[in-house]
């Protein structure tokens, strides 16, 4: 039948690897070679194996095995090496993905240990890690507030840094996603979501508490405005914030860069320090994040 990947109805690309449901950017551990299945695309079921969890067992990444997960330098958010790295965090609820992502069981003196695998290509936080992030302020036991929700994909992940003493205050305007947030949130004690409009954050003062850290993904042209004012009534004093950007919803016509020193300026004003900036290419065209303190403590002079 030829050498493998010269089959000639086999897979091209992917030879024997077919359906073993590794961690391939393609799902199926390249496209099938010489599975049962045949027809060049993996097993009967199309894309390699039971769609990427086929004979790789629970693990997704090569079964669990040979797969070493290592602290990051974030505290609770952890790098899982195997045949490819990937960020992953500790699953708060074990056995339950969210958005369909992977997860990798180890093996500890504590017993079995279930991470998931964080996507960078989903999540603008995971992608400002990958990015370089120099912090991102939400240690476990942190209290964090949560603007943007969405169908809570990265509330999720940051519900597993936080921790079982830690809280996330997920806000989300839409409906439709927050019917999903609900969902997650039903699994996760340290969820609360708060589906309400960011821009007004007083129909919300019962629910949350003063917080560490603000997270934003609200992509409206006034979210620097939003930000300070939930900012101002939740964030304590030497807080931080972590503001994703997107540059095409503050001004299509202006250039990235321009639109984020804007932004830059206007979180200046409203006694917001902007202390870094990372682009988040090459996972996201005209996105940034920046991080930053808020009302920082004065600097005491001797």
């Amino acid at each position: 039948m030829g050498p493998p990947g010269f089959s000639p109805r086999g897979g091209g690309r992917g030879g024997e690897r077919g359906g073993r449901g590794g961690f391939s950017p393609r799902g199926g551990g390249g496209r099938g070679g010489f599975s049962p299945g045949g027809r060049g695309r993996g097993a009967p079921r199309g894309r390699g194996g039971d769609r990427g969890r086929g004979r790789g067992g629970r693990g997704g990444m090569g079964a669990g095995k040979k797969v070493v997960v290592e602290p990051h330098r974030h505290a609770g958010v952890f790098i899982a090496r195997g045949k490819e790295d990937a960020l992953v965090t500790k699953n708060m609820a074990v056995g339950e993905s969210v958005y369909g992502e992977k997860r990798i069981a180890v093996e500890d003196e504590a017993g079995k240990v279930e991470y998931r695998v964080w996507n960078p290509f989903r999540s603008k936080l995971a992608a400002a890690i990958l990015g370089g992030v120099d912090k991102i302020h939400m240690p476990p036991g942190s209290k964090v507030l949560y603007l943007g929700a969405a169908s809570g994909t990265t509330v999720s992940h940051v519900s597993d840094v936080v921790g079982p003493e830690g809280m996330v205050y997920a806000v989300e305007f839409s409906h439709r996603s927050g019917r999903d947030l609900l969902n997650v949130a039903k699994k996760r004690t340290n969820i609360v979501p708060i589906i309400e409009d960011a821009r007004h954050p007083h129909k919300y003062r019962m629910l949350v508490p003063m917080v560490d850290c603000v997270f934003a993904d609200v992509a409206q042209p006034d979210q620097a405005r939003i930000v300070a004012l939930n900012s101002q009534y939740f964030l304590k004093n030497g807080g931080h914030f972590v503001i994703s950007i997107k540059a095409n919803c503050i001004d299509s016509t202006a250039e990235a860069e321009a639109v984020f020193a804007g932004e830059v300026k206007k979180m200046q004003a409203e006694k917001m320090k902007p202390q870094e900036q990372v682009t988040l290419e090459p996972y996201e065209r005209d996105h940034a994040v920046v991080v930053g303190i808020y009302r920082p403590p004065p600097k005491k002079v001797d």
